[in-house]
């Protein structure tokens, strides 16, 4: 794991060499040397013409060493003006990296602000693949960043382990909604354009910041009158009917979640449908896109919303310290679809490793979990076997310690940044016996092993008591 130690756990120190580290898949987003604790960024969009004009004001502290310089990620956008602490500094804009030199160097662990102002017409950013970022739809926008598609829109330190509270303006026409991670303040309308303004206060990484602007009819998911967790829905209206069926069993899922994992990290949670197909779904901090293509009416995705509100917890709240451990988001979304099949009574989550196991059998060995590298780091193989890996975690300690594990996980590293080798030193302190050998098997090694024998005790998982299916009012 990149010379980092497995005995020891994440220790204070251990962590800030995670924390300062370049990410070794994209070395030229994010800027180790300083961090930010708050963004506030006022926007003014126009969907017509696809014209963005934006402020951001950055609450930022230096490193351990002076900084003489620092950089921003941002796409080709116009540049207006360049603050920092108030004064212009020497700046220069090219290939998606604002570098800035103040007039004189910041002191070490000096707290400093940098403003700036910018404009045009966002667009995503290239990657291997695909755009990233910033989405111009037929009638709207959404932002889908991961992993590097945050600078599409915004200057920001592109890294996800620099995590920070974020306060979001957007002014638009006032026939549309505009919806982002957090909690919407207010909702301000001045003639024929509306101001939206959220906030989250919880630590988000720059590629986690949602939002989407479009016409949208806004639903509440369960009954408010019963407390637990705010969900809400902007979905258009034609597709409600649909909706209504595919996501009703949503306050279930968040229910069963809490359980398993812990208490929901955030203050709300939002779902947002884009009226035109999205290859895939994508997760940001405290809210998830769909597409039409995810609304069937039968529940045709069902899976797919379970992956991407497990991933509140794993991939949002409990953070990657870098691109190379992306598995760790990945394979506790996909055991999350698992285990939510199991709960409801569908395939127990041993029979879905079952049937990964036999898919990953017939493909190429040469996939190392731990460290895929970037051109395999969101291939199919890489969620299947992380799927796996925690299953063969749970196959090893058994009920009784793993689910008491994997809560302890995500509660021990709320709003952290984790690393592989936390993650085995997290798990061989629940364990009864040694798991070196299990977990550089699955992890570290790209030969797949043998399918690990189902969990002790053999039962499925038990969903909460109340009302005859055990569920009360779980839509059928």
């Amino acid at each position: 794991m990149g010379g980092q130690s497995r005995t020891g756990g994440q220790s204070k120190a251990g962590s800030q060499r995670a924390a300062v580290a370049a990410d070794p898949y994209f070395p030229d987003n994010g800027d180790a040397r300083y961090r930010v604790n708050r963004y506030e960024l006022a926007l003014e969009y126009r969907p017509g013409p696809n014209r963005l004009a934006g402020t951001a004001r950055l609450s930022a502290i230096a490193g351990r060493a002076p900084l003489p310089e620092f950089f921003l990620n941002l796409a080709e956008f116009k540049i207006g003006r360049v603050l920092v602490d108030g004064r212009a500094p020497h700046y220069v804009h090219r290939g998606g990296r604002l570098r800035i030199r103040p007039a004189k160097p910041l002191p070490a662990g000096a707290a400093f602000t940098v403003e700036v102002h910018w404009s045009g017409n966002p667009r995503p950013v290239r990657s291997p693949w695909g755009g990233l970022g910033w989405e111009e739809l037929t009638d709207g926008a959404l932002v889908a960043s991961q992993p590097v598609g945050a600078p599409s829109w915004y200057p920001c330190n592109d890294r996800p382990a620099d995590k920070a509270s974020y306060q979001i303006s957007v002014n638009t026409p006032s026939p549309y909604t505009v919806v982002a991670g957090g909690r919407l303040l207010t909702r301000t309308t001045r003639a024929s354009t509306t101001t939206w303004v959220y906030e989250q206060p919880a630590p988000t990484s720059s590629y986690l910041v949602g939002l989407s602007v479009g016409m949208y009819q806004t639903v509440l998911l369960g009954d408010p009158g019963l407390g637990g967790v705010p969900q809400s829905a902007h979905v258009p209206t034609h597709l409600l009917p649909k909706f209504s069926r595919d996501f009703a069993r949503q306050p279930a899922m968040m229910q069963l979640f809490e359980r398993l994992f812990g208490p929901y990290p955030f203050g709300e949670y939002a779902v947002v449908v884009a009226d035109e197909e999205l290859d895939v779904p994508v997760e940001a901090q405290g809210m998830s896109h769909f597409g039409t293509n995810h609304v069937d009416g039968v529940r045709g995705s069902e899976r797919l919303i379970a992956h991407e509100l497990a991933h509140q917890w794993f991939g949002n709240s409990v953070t990657i310290a870098d691109w190379r451990h992306i598995w760790l988001n990945e394979g506790f979304a996909k055991y999350a679809e698992w285990l939510w099949s199991e709960a409801t009574g569908g395939r127990t989550a041993h029979a879905h490793a079952a049937a990964a196991h036999r898919l990953l059998s017939a493909r190429p060995q040469d996939l190392r979990l731990a460290d895929p590298g970037r051109k395999l780091m969101f291939d199919d193989r890489l969620y299947q076997r992380g799927g796996l890996s925690v299953h063969a975690v749970r196959c090893a300690l058994g009920d009784d310690a793993f689910f008491p594990m994997l809560r302890d996980w995500a509660t021990v590293n709320r709003h952290g940044v984790v690393t592989t080798a936390g993650f085995a030193a997290h798990v061989a302190r629940h364990a009864t016996g040694p798991v070196d050998e299990l977990l550089d098997a699955w992890l570290q090694y790209p030969a797949l092993p043998p399918l690990p024998a189902p969990p002790v005790p053999a039962r499925p998982l038990q969903p909460p008591a109340g009302g005859p299916t055990g569920w009360g009012r779980l839509p059928v």
